[in-house]
């Protein structure tokens, strides 16, 4: 559909120019995916109808491709670009960890799910290139098994503040990946050489990336992308808080969680925000069906928490807790009450059960790599 070619693409395409040439591009890059956000989401009340037909490969594909050239050009630029001010390099490092967060991120989300392996591997490959390639492997097996739950340590709590949850999630996000991973490796009747271990990888593809960095601006060239991924990834974590605030899975008379359900993230269907994201604000239907490609997420507002601003906005509010705890706290206590009231058990008779997941297979069934 051409929302979201236009909304995910026109920032990467502004920001490159600005690299290269300076000038207003990088202002008119960081204003593509803020201030245009805002007022297109604001000016048009509309929905990004469901589209089964069209599976969204060949943009996913433009858009990691897009990340691996724009990476670079940023950290050359920034590194060792004599044509640019300083201000145009605060504009690039700020507008390019904002697309690397906001629509690469919910790129290689998308591609981590494929049922192919290579589809999985370069999602991965797109985080491990931001130094952040940890999280392809703890989101499926971490947080699509325990989100909305206490060991999940991407879902934030009832009353938690962003900045105490995301000196939390950084930590534990890591740290429960590795161990889930383990464990499953652990179970495998035939044993894996220790360097397919998806952790290695990653830090090796990690490496690469700063020896890139470094060949192509030296020591300012490392800073660069340092700050990139760190800016990258406060993004991925201010979406984690906001898609999961305060809503929590409860416990069935069997004494089992309940199954996750729509009622368990929260939704922002806005229209171009929501195009831009590749339907990463549909959260709920993501995760009771996640092998669905984008273009099919569906929405419903009265099983679906929804916020009250789009997804962005809702992330600036919540580096101001109080603000956050005003606006959101009572809505996610009604959520907890309200299913609470219906019942796990109701809950759990009306869905299918979740099939078994084995030791080499993610939540949606298939096969990891």
């Amino acid at each position: 559909m051409i929302w979201f070619t236009i909304a995910s693409l026109l920032p990467a395409f502004l920001l490159g120019f600005g690299a290269v040439l300076g000038g207003v591009w990088p202002l008119l890059g960081v204003v593509s995916i803020t201030v245009l956000v805002f007022f297109l989401d604001k000016l048009a009340n509309r929905f990004l109808p469901e589209n089964e037909a069209w599976t969204g490969h060949g943009l996913s594909l433009g858009l990691a491709v897009g990340h691996l050239v724009l990476l670079p050009i940023i950290i050359w630029s920034v590194g060792a670009g004599a044509h640019l001010d300083t201000l145009d390099k605060v504009l690039l490092v700020t507008g390019a960890g904002l697309w690397f967060g906001q629509v690469s991120h919910s790129n290689a989300h998308e591609l981590v799910h494929r049922a192919d392996r290579w589809g999985r591997r370069l999602g991965k490959l797109l985080y491990a290139s931001l130094l952040y390639g940890h999280h392809g492997t703890a989101h499926i097996r971490v947080h699509h098994i325990h989100a909305a739950t206490d060991l999940d340590p991407n879902s934030a709590r009832l009353g938690e503040g962003f900045w105490s949850f995301c000196l939390r999630c950084a930590a534990g996000e890591y740290t429960a990946g590795l161990k889930a991973e383990n464990a499953a490796r652990a179970r495998r009747a035939k044993s894996l050489p220790l360097w397919t271990h998806p952790y290695l990888t990653d830090a090796a593809i990690s490496a690469i990336s700063l020896g890139l960095a470094f060949w192509l601006a030296g020591w300012p060239g490392i800073l660069a992308l340092v700050v990139v991924a760190i800016y990258a990834a406060w993004q991925l974590m201010l979406s984690d808080y906001v898609q999961h605030y305060g809503l929590r899975r409860h416990t069935l008379p069997s004494g089992k969680l309940e199954p996750m359900g729509p009622q368990h993230s929260w939704n922002a269907p806005k229209w171009y925000s929501s195009a831009m994201m590749l339907n990463a604000p549909r959260h709920s239907d993501h995760h009771v069906h996640p092998g669905r490609a984008f273009p099919a997420l569906q929405l419903d507002q009265t099983t679906m928490p929804t916020l009250p601003q789009s997804l962005p906005v809702m992330a600036v509010i919540a580096l101001v807790p109080p603000f956050w705890h005003r606006l959101m706290d009572h809505r996610a206590q009604r959520w907890r009450l309200k299913s609470q009231a219906r019942g796990g058990a109701a809950s759990a008779k009306k869905r299918t059960p979740p099939r078994t997941i084995s030791e080499n297979a993610g939540p949606d069934g298939h096969k990891l790599a």
